[in-house]
């Protein structure tokens, strides 16, 4: 295990690093948003403009129509071959194809019908300015909906072929074009009227030239389908398999997305601020999500799937109980950090432009209780291989059903006190719950996950990343906190001083305390630095 081990750090750390970049544009990106669209209506319109085609993105892209080609294409190479993969990765392209682009139609219909109809029928829902100008614009945004997810499902082929890396930077795309058009916007000085139908056209350029791109690596890698007649011959067959195995998952992603599309419909009903609140911040803990989760859980869906097919059970069980440990060695850390210092990233972040003081105050609380649930958010991207990987995929559905009504329950109820903060609140219990479900049914399946082990690991891990973050926190209140609040550049100095310090000293305790994830991670940033 200690080899597989070192093998899943070392493919995850090199999906990091280009996610890392990708990352770092998308808070350059952050800013600019903030500066441009500020806090209020004009900022809902866009996000959730772009929320539409990102929630198909998750379900039928890279969420769990990906997640079920990995077992079909094991499965395929291991009895007929790669040129029998070749074949059957041409039926299923052309088959999700098709239903996309069904998709993009109907939304943009249903847009056009509701624009059209804004003083009849359709009064009660375009009665906020900002969601009848979301409803103009999505026909423009709605094509990269196709784009995004057949990436996301070329993603998932490329990654069962060890191809981690490329996949990423290609990724950069998208943030590079926004940064564009946001840099434009705010050097033009343009109005929404102008920069929100051309942000909504760079979006899909982007889409258009990352798909381009990843056609290029299936390509070059000897997986471009087979687009013969005699690749179609059977094709029920192919669909049939898939669609056993992705109808779980379709619905276990449609129903984490559904969630999502509430928290975001019940935030427009508090007002104009609260959904600019609920999306910057969940950029700010999307950071360690996309950061290291989703790189970890791409490299271990691989791993799992070729282990479930070999019927090694046990290296899946030792394979999740090392990702829990890592997973939780990061983003703990991250999540203590972001409550300590939740008002000084959000004024660095977003503080400025059209974004006011009043924006960012309805933000604070929100970032507050997104992060505590960084490490829950995260556990579950490690979690699911272990169950799509060995084609179990109704179990995650079934208790994502559970976790939905816990999350609508709540939101129901605490949003009536906290607002916005409700919202967010009741998200991380439901995740707490999904979480706990999952992992209580792989000890009932008799998978050992080293649970004092992971316990004592996680006590640890708590404890120095409190030490450290509250240290530091005393330091800032005491020596920092009124410098750095007399301009970005004094800010920036601060937040980038704390966050090296606090690197140092976190790394330093674990190393103290025997985490042996610290040593795996230092491994890995020693052979990167040798390079």
């Amino acid at each position: 295990m200690a080899v597989e081990g070192k093998s899943i750090v070392k493919n995850s750390f090199g999906v990091m690093v280009a996610t890392l970049c990708s990352r770092i544009l998308g808070l350059l990106r952050v800013r600019l948003e903030a500066t441009v669209l500020g806090g209020g209506a004009v900022a809902s319109t866009w996000m959730l403009l772009f929320m539409i085609p990102n929630l198909a993105r998750r379900v039928l892209g890279e969420g769990a129509l990906g997640t079920a080609l990995l077992p079909l294409i094991a499965d395929t190479e291991a009895h007929e071959g790669i040129a029998a993969v070749r074949k059957k990765l041409a039926v299923i392209f052309a088959a999700l194809g098709m239903i996309l682009i069904l998709v993009v139609l109907i939304v943009c219909g249903i847009s056009w019908l509701l624009v059209a109809n804004a003083d009849g029928f359709a009064a009660g829902i375009c009665r906020e300015r900002y969601i009848y100008d979301m409803l103009k614009l999505l026909p423009l945004i709605m094509p990269f909906c196709f784009f995004i997810c057949m990436i996301g499902a070329i993603t998932a082929v490329l990654n069962y072929a060890k191809i981690f890396q490329a996949p990423a930077w290609v990724s950069l795309l998208l943030n590079v074009f926004l940064l564009g058009g946001f840099g434009a916007a705010w050097y033009l000085k343009m109005v929404p009227e102008q920069f929100l139908p051309m942000l909504s056209v760079l979006v899909v350029a982007a889409g258009i030239l990352q798909f381009a791109f990843v056609l290029f690596l299936l390509y070059k890698n000897g997986l471009f389908p087979e687009c013969k007649w005699s690749s179609f011959i059977g094709c029920k067959n192919t669909l049939g398999e898939l669609l056993k195995l992705a109808t779980p998952g379709i619905l276990s992603y449609s129903t984490l997305q559904l969630s999502f599309f509430i928290d975001r419909s019940l935030a427009a009903s508090l007002g104009p601020q609260a959904v600019p609140a609920l999306s910057f911040a969940d950029r700010l803990i999307d950071l360690p999500i996309g950061l290291f989760a989703v790189s970890l859980g791409g490299v271990l869906m691989a791993s799992m799937t070729r282990a479930a097919a070999e019927g090694k059970n046990n290296e899946i069980a030792e394979t999740l109980a090392f990702s829990l440990r890592l997973v939780w060695f990061v983003c703990v850390p991250l999540a203590v950090m972001m409550i300590f210092f939740n008002e000084p990233m959000l004024r660095l972040l977003c503080l400025g432009g059209r974004y006011s003081l009043s924006d960012l105050e309805a933000a604070t609380m929100v970032v507050v209780f997104y992060g505590t649930g960084i490490p829950l958010f995260c556990s579950l991207k490690v979690i699911y291989p272990a169950f799509y990987a060995r084609k179990k995929m109704w179990i995650p559905l079934k208790i994502s059903l559970v976790a939905f009504v816990v999350n609508l329950v709540c939101n129901l109820i605490l949003m009536r006190f906290l607002q916005q903060s409700g919202l967010a609140l009741a998200t991380v219990i439901s995740s707490l719950i999904n979480n706990s479900l999952l992992l209580w049914h792989l000890h009932r399946e008799g998978f050992d996950l080293q649970v004092p082990s992971v316990a004592s690991a996680l006590c640890r891990i708590i404890l120095v990343a409190v030490i450290a973050s509250g240290s530091l926190y005393f330091v800032y209140l005491k020596f920092l906190r009124a410098w750095g609040q007399q301009g970005y550049l004094n800010e920036f100095c601060v937040l980038a001083t704390i966050g090296i310090c606090f690197m140092l000293l976190y790394l330093g305790l674990a190393y103290i305390c025997r985490l042996h994830e610290c040593q795996a991670v230092v491994q890995q940033i020693r052979k990167r630095l040798k390079r």
